[in-house]
């Protein structure tokens, strides 16, 4: 099984363990780092761990072998360093937006807006995680059972906390960001059949742009919520 994927990946290790980071060569490790880290994305999530190679992904990333082993020495290492990534943009999400002071519509729109744009601006990442959590997520148990559950707990303090003063109707806080992860998630993990229903190539600023408002409407709608407007 692999560490906890939220480790601070090896590759920013030797960055950083190589001399002065900030200089040309850091800058050139840097940029390889972010060429193979994006290869893996869509490596894996094409062909899932068991299916990818390290060979492949070099040579998608347009590196040499060796030198993707020289930032990641082993498969599981590269594994984890892409989840890794994945799961700091929908934390930070979660953790900034939904905040004891803030007010509930305006948090809630604004943590659909950051899902939904994560689903169209990196759709690989989440459908590498969706195959690896229908999989049965054993190389992010560790992550699930402890950070997200730890956070989510936090998160449904803060959603309890709203309710309890009124400021949305009643509904489980857990459940309600589970359908939030659902239906954002689905215009990344699920874009071919949306495109195909809508007879599309591709997913276009539109069709983000309208299911952002549905889902917000929905959400906000069934809790009673209401944005505050900013004169």
């Amino acid at each position: 099984m692999l560490g906890k994927p939220t480790r601070k990946p090896a590759a920013r290790n030797q960055v950083a363990s190589d001399g002065n980071a900030n200089g040309p060569a850091g800058a050139i490790r840097r940029r390889n780092v972010e060429k193979i880290l994006k290869a893996a994305e869509s490596v894996f999530a094409k062909k899932g761990f068991a299916g990818a190679s390290t060979a492949e992904i070099a040579r998608k990333a347009g590196v040499p072998k060796a030198n993707l082993h020289y930032y990641f020495r082993t498969k599981q290492e590269l594994y984890a360093s892409v989840l890794d990534a994945i799961l700091e943009v929908w934390l930070d999400a979660l953790d900034q937006e939904i905040q004891p002071e803030a007010d509930p519509a305006t948090a809630l729109s604004n943590y659909i807006a950051r899902k939904m744009a994560a689903s169209q601006r990196s759709p690989e990442p989440s459908r590498l995680w969706a195959i690896e959590v229908i999989g049965g997520g054993r190389h992010v148990q560790p992550f699930l059972r402890n950070r997200l559950r730890r956070l989510v707990k936090e998160k449904t303090t803060v959603i309890e906390g709203w309710i309890a003063a009124g400021k949305l109707k009643p509904v489980n806080p857990t459940h309600l960001l589970f359908m939030i992860w659902a239906m954002t998630q689905t215009y990344a993990d699920f874009a071919a059949q949306i495109a195909a229903v809508l007879d599309k190539k591709s997913l276009d600023d539109a069709v983000f742009a309208t299911g952002s408002e549905t889902i917000r409407s929905l959400i906000l709608n069934g809790l009673g919520a209401r944005q505050k407007i900013r004169l």
